[in-house]
């Protein structure tokens, strides 16, 4: 059976899947100011940061048009996997459930599984590489939809960002609570309560507050060495493989692998933030 994951642009694949031909990505786009950014093989990280640091506006994303995802489904494959950023985020998952209309009224049914990640980056990264394990191993389109969203389910998101000034920009926090966590360098320790963004706890400085969302995570997690965890990083390897070291402490997980955030996770993570996905 041949097989097609289709990603909107928050899927932050490895370097060694972004040239494999069963992804398709569909970019968002970014808007800072009067600058509008494709979310493609373009994005400038870099500049983009300088842009939304020096804007006083929020910078906003809009979503892949149906036709766009009905375009990724075209061609010759018997099962179609979507993928999306959380819905209460942006409004991809609609747009690609209407996409599956739109082509199945073309071509007639077809095994198309939509799937709202309730996460993003690196959440969306593990459902992928769930996806072709299940392939690997025999599984078929219905056991593997009904797997799929298991994991889904059972999956959590944590993130520690060194500034909050991109949530706050996103209205994600008010202006207090922005200044008040950065003049003391308090940093929250954040996760998500099916796509909702939710504070588990916080520390003072990067350090303290890395380790504390591992030990949560580790916490959270009774198997661990049947769990996936993906660590997105914004600008910052250095932070990223110090997670890493600190969730192998923690282990043994099954394996823990290193993403780069692509311009919509940067937008809400910002210079510097980790975001982390255990499954």
């Amino acid at each position: 059976m041949s097989y097609r994951i289709i990603g909107d642009s928050c899927l932050d694949l490895p370097e060694e899947l972004k040239k494999d031909p069963r992804f398709r990505l569909v970019p968002l786009t970014l808007q800072v100011d009067e600058v509008t950014v494709v979310d493609d093989e373009s994005f400038d990280q870099k500049r983009f940061l300088e842009m939304v640091q020096a804007s006083p506006n929020c910078p906003k994303s809009a979503c892949p048009s149906p036709e766009a995802f009905q375009e990724a489904m075209e061609g010759d494959v018997d099962d179609i996997y979507v993928i999306t950023i959380s819905s209460h985020l942006s409004g991809g998952y609609n747009s690609a459930m209407v996409a599956k209309g739109l082509y199945e009224e073309e071509h007639g049914p077809k095994n198309i599984l939509v799937i709202d990640s309730e996460s993003a980056s690196p959440g969306e990264v593990n459902l992928a590489l769930a996806i072709m394990e299940m392939y690997e191993e025999g599984s078929d389109f219905a056991q593997i939809s009904e797997r799929i969203l298991k994991l889904r389910d059972e999956q959590r998101i944590y993130f520690v960002l060194d500034t909050l000034e991109f949530l706050r920009k996103n209205g994600r926090l008010t202006g207090l609570q922005a200044f008040f966590a950065t003049a003391l360098n308090i940093k929250p320790v954040m996760g998500a309560d099916h796509g909702v963004i939710i504070k588990l706890d916080q520390a003072r400085g990067l350090k303290k507050a890395f380790a504390r969302m591992c030990e949560i995570a580790r916490k959270e997690r009774k198997d661990p060495a049947g769990s996936r965890v993906t660590i997105a990083h914004c600008n910052c390897p250095e932070r990223a493989e110090q997670v890493k070291q600190e969730m192998e402490k923690r282990g043994p997980f099954r394996e823990i692998r290193i993403v780069e955030t692509a311009g919509v996770a940067t937008m809400y993570a910002g210079d510097g933030g980790i975001i982390m996905a255990v499954q």
